[in-house]
């Protein structure tokens, strides 16, 4: 099914089925409008991978309709693939002030700030193409300047909500705004995207006031150094810190790079109050007495490389967690962290450390900013769509998020639990979903972007799991044979030493294949290479169980 020029349609290109990577786009007529570009980190099968962010081939075939990246708040899983979509699609990118900032560090790093057009929106800020209108409604979420998006088309309207919850007593003072939710539901929706993150969580999101006063009662009882790890973008809660550190008379440093690229931002741009004199350099952590400094640092997803893991192991030059310190998480782990986490604070207590960890009510150190379901409840209440899509979430949360909207009113049959890719088109007010898109996985390796595939990953599992075999065979050029033995050298396979009785029926075989080529006139290169890889890695399968990579090598003398 061809796409219609007075036909709307909705996709996404990332963030269904899947936490991060988000993308969504909107399509009407000569038209396209992008909808954040996040990235997500890879698990432990994806060896060598440091990114994934979404596959854009169909936006860059059709280039000439893209019309801006629309970012709806600053975290990466919204921003991380950014600088590379720029690189591929140079078009006008709009998001908040604070937002921006954030995606200004990247570009920089990524040395494109210069030639990226970006432009600062508000809330009341309003965008019009030719035939899509946009304006905006502010969201609270645990990151500062969040918005949701409506899109007015031929078609009707169409509402992203971006990410959020309703904390009706935000640390911050951005509200939800309400009345404006309110009235764009009025006015009627044809379809709402909305988040779905904690869709299998009851209730209503805690308020983020309620950390804040967990964290001064556990800066009053600390004896030590208080450490704090959390997001370096949930600025809310660098500013929690900060009263607590100020309530107790502590010097504040900040530990890891992202931490003081963010907190710089948020100072400089207004949206965090530090008292002069507060912040002290790393380097001058030892030079206060314990009870006199608290620190506030990455890591709380128990990232190996972060500063809360190499602190944990005590590999962190300069500064040392000591008996009685306290360590603070206050973040919650990501589906998928909760392994690293764990070992993390298990470090943590072996090193003597006071921890305080775990969301909710019970250690009162963190809240989600996403909403719960009564959250979800009241936004569909809100909107009240014709058609919904639940979006940002795997798929037991966006099936969850269908029935809390079927449960306050959504026709059953009008929510699409879609995958990425799957296109909804809406035409006369009827929406249907029967046509795809390409849609798939970026893996962003080193400096490279795209050039890892399916292919180079399987060929890393199988060296990682049972190594390789390098077959070195030197061979009279004329006559075709074999000058000298077989040279085999073993890596993450078998230690050759010990291994000489398997080396030496390895060179037999290898010789035994190479006399039946021989006799079936058969010694090409490539037939050398691949009888030599089929009968060793047959023989080899018998004798250990392992499939190492059989690499043969044939010099020509």
């Amino acid at each position: 099914m061809e796409m219609n020029d007075d036909q709307l349609s909705v996709y996404a290109l990332g963030g269904l089925h899947e936490v991060g990577k988000n993308m969504y786009v909107i399509e009407y007529g000569q038209e396209i409008v992008v909808v954040d570009c996040g990235n997500k980190f890879p698990d432990e099968t994806l060896l060598g991978i440091d990114l994934i962010i979404p596959d854009i081939h169909y936006l860059i075939e059709n280039q000439e309709r893209v019309k801006a990246l629309i970012v709806t708040h600053g975290h990466e899983d919204h921003i991380g693939g950014i600088p590379f979509f720029l690189k591929k699609l140079n078009v006008p990118v709009y998001a908040t002030r604070f937002t921006l900032g954030l995606i200004e560090l990247k570009l920089t790093e990524h040395k494109i700030l210069r030639e990226t057009e970006l432009i600062e929106i508000q809330a009341d800020s309003v965008i019009t193409f030719e035939e899509i209108k946009i304006e905006f409604f502010k969201v609270n979420h645990s990151i500062p300047d969040c918005l949701g998006i409506v899109f007015r088309t031929p078609e009707g309207t169409i509402v992203h909500t971006g990410d959020f919850k309703f904390d009706l007593t935000p640390v911050n003072q951005q509200h939800s705004d309400i009345h404006r939710m309110a009235e764009i539901g009025k006015e009627g929706v044809m379809l709402l995207l909305s988040e779905s993150t904690n869709a299998e969580r009851p209730g209503l999101t805690p308020s983020e006031q309620m950390v804040g006063h967990h964290l001064e009662k556990a800066f009053m009882d600390a004896e030590g150094k208080v450490f704090v790890s959390t997001f370096a973008s949930n600025v809310s809660r660098v500013q929690q810190v900060v009263q607590a550190a100020i309530l107790t008379n502590r010097k504040l440093a900040l530990i890891g790079r992202s931490m003081v690229n963010v907190v710089g931002v948020a100072i400089e741009r207004g949206y965090l109050a530090v008292p002069d004199e507060m912040l002290i350099d790393q380097k001058q952590i030892n030079d206060f007495p314990p009870e006199k400094v608290a620190i506030l640092c990455t890591g709380s997803q128990g990232e190996p490389m972060a500063a809360l893991s190499r602190l944990s192991t005590g590999n962190f030059r300069g500064v040392d967690v000591l008996h009685g310190d306290t360590v603070i998480l206050a973040a919650g782990p990501i589906p998928g962290n909760e392994r690293s986490v764990t070992t993390i604070v298990d470090n943590l207590f072996a090193l003597g450390a006071n921890v305080i960890y775990g969301s909710g009510v019970t250690t009162g150190m963190h809240v989600s900013g996403h909403g719960y379901q009564e959250d979800l409840k009241l936004m569909l209440s809100f909107m009240r769509p014709k058609y919904f899509i639940p979006i940002h979430g795997e798929y037991r949360m966006l099936y969850k998020h269908q029935q809390l909207a079927e449960s306050v009113g959504v026709q059953e049959g009008h929510t699409f639990i879609l995958k990425n890719g799957d296109v909804v088109d809406i035409k006369n007010q009827e929406a249907r979903q029967t046509r795809k898109v390409h849609a798939g996985h970026t893996y962003v390796d080193g400096m490279g972007v795209g050039d890892v595939g399916n292919l180079i990953l399987r060929d890393r599992k199988q060296l990682s799991e049972d190594g390789m075999l390098v077959v070195v065979l030197t061979m009279s050029k004329s006559k075709k044979e074999l000058i000298s033995d077989p040279d085999t050298i073993s890596r993450g396979f078998v230690y050759v030493k010990e291994s000489e009785a398997l080396m030496k029926e390895v060179n037999h075989r290898i010789k035994q294949s190479l006399a039946e080529l021989r006799e079936e006139n058969k010694m090409e290169w490539k037939a050398i290479k691949q009888q030599i890889k089929k009968s060793v890695g047959e023989f080899l399968f018998s004798k250990t169980k392992r499939k190492p990579m059989i690499i043969p090598i044939i010099i020509e003398i």
